[in-house]
């Protein structure tokens, strides 16, 4: 019975001992097999992520600069460059004035302070000197109207009103070349639309069917010409405006500077009357 007991038991042990080598074997492979999926997992979610930033990145490439040269050559090289022709030409107008302008500015206070000091110290010679040595319109129309003097007080307001007139037209030179870009701009915009929707109705014509595809290339190009003139005109208009602002500024200091001469000449003359 002993015998029996412990063959029994010799034969449970073998029997576990192998079936704990069987599980000490698998369990690597187990492990592996896990392994080797955490990382295919892993790799996967890793690939839409390369994905996206591989579609992102050509959106991040095409910039402003590239965008507005599509959109140019869509348009058609010929009406969008005579467009564009009116924008260069406008704005070159505009700076050559907003320059001018800037530097036609006088400080008239300044200039009558320096005016009645010559008139008191040397006379009308040295006013006009101080009035030839100082840039702008108003030292300009002081200068023409201290030229007349002998000739009258009359005389001397007549010439001021008649200069300032010249002075008005030179701070308004160009100005309307610049108002006629800014017509041209928007109707070379609507020819360019009119000339693209007609090549629209052509293509139909030659095809026979009335598509989305043969219709959109006229109508496209029709409607990016007209966006074009009419920034165009916006643009140059804005300029025009801020320069017609700096005119009534300068119109508005030589009328008030024009009066105030004509008072310190008057004062002046009576002081040689009365000397004399």
């Amino acid at each position: 019975m002993k015998k029996v007991f412990a063959t029994l038991t010799v034969i449970a042990m073998l029997n576990f001992g192998s079936v704990a080598l069987v599980n000490a074997q698998d369990a690597p492979e187990a492990t592996e097999a896990q392994t080797e999926q955490v990382v295919e997992n892993e790799a996967a979610q890793e690939e839409p992520a390369a994905e996206v930033v591989e579609a992102e990145q050509p959106a991040e490439e095409v910039g402003i600069h590239q965008t507005l040269k599509q959109k140019f050559i869509e348009g058609g090289a010929g009406f969008m460059g005579l467009t564009l022709l009116t924008l260069i030409f406008g704005l070159a107008l505009c700076i050559e004035r907003i320059i001018y302008l800037s530097l036609s500015k006088t400080n008239t206070k300044k200039l009558l302070a320096d005016v009645e000091a010559a008139l008191d110290k040397g006379g009308i010679e040295a006013a006009k000197d101080v009035c030839r040595n100082t840039r702008g319109p108003v030292a300009s129309i002081f200068y023409q109207g201290l030229l007349h003097y002998d000739e009258g007080i009359d005389v001397v307001e007549r010439t001021v009103s008649s200069y300032g007139g010249v002075q008005l037209g030179l701070l308004e030179k160009n100005l309307s070349w610049i108002t006629l870009f800014i017509a041209i701009a928007p109707s070379l915009g609507f020819l360019g639309t009119i000339i693209g929707m007609i090549e629209a109705f052509d293509k139909i014509q030659q095809v026979g069917d009335i598509s989305a595809t043969v219709v959109a290339g006229g109508i496209k190009v029709a409607l990016l010409t007209t966006l074009l003139g009419l920034v165009i005109a916006v643009v140059l208009q804005l300029f025009y405006n801020y320069i017609l602002s700096l005119v009534e500024g300068l119109v508005n200091e030589m009328e008030d500077s024009s009066i105030s001469l004509l008072d310190l000449v008057i004062k002046y003359d009576a002081k040689q009357k009365a000397a004399a």
